[in-house]
């Protein structure tokens, strides 16, 4: 299990003295715990399954890119630098993504599957794809290639 590998690494990362990691770690531990009891509205779930775990990692990763570019925009070097060492820990524990040509052809497939024909089909195949896809496609980037190709 996906938590489970994380709580292992913690205990790694303690050992060995990395610092920093065992931060990072501590930190999406601790967010999984929110996510099970509830916390930041979310319903709680007492447990957390393998594609929860995704889910607030993904989050996770998300927060800390909006976060370099304000600190980027804000020269604050230093703490775009440290947010893009915790995206890589995190990242550690994600599931691979698609390359962009695996991304247009799950998209190309899809389409056809749905047989989505222009633009007020995009909902047609952006449920099936997110369903399918969820943890292996940046959805955001899917979207557009979805609307370029539904031209």
């Amino acid at each position: 299990m996906l938590r489970d590998a994380i709580s292992d690494a913690m205990k790694v990362a303690m050992k060995s003295g990395q610092k920093e990691r065992l931060g990072t770690i501590r930190l999406m531990l601790s967010a999984l715990k929110d996510r099970e009891l509830g916390i930041g509205g979310a319903a709680p779930t007492g447990t957390t399954t393998d594609q929860d775990v995704v889910q607030v990692l993904q989050k996770m990763v998300k927060q800390r890119r909006d976060s370099i570019a304000t600190y980027v925009q804000g020269a604050r070097q230093d703490l775009a630098d440290k947010e893009a060492a915790e995206i890589t820990v995190i990242e550690e524990f994600l599931p691979k993504m698609m390359d962009e040509a695996a991304t247009r052809a799950a998209i190309a497939a899809l389409i056809a599957e749905v047989a989505a024909a222009g633009p007020k089909d995009m909902g047609k195949v952006m449920g099936p794809l997110k369903t399918r896809f969820a943890g292996q496609m940046d959805m955001g980037r899917a979207s557009a290639l979805v609307k370029e190709m539904l031209v």
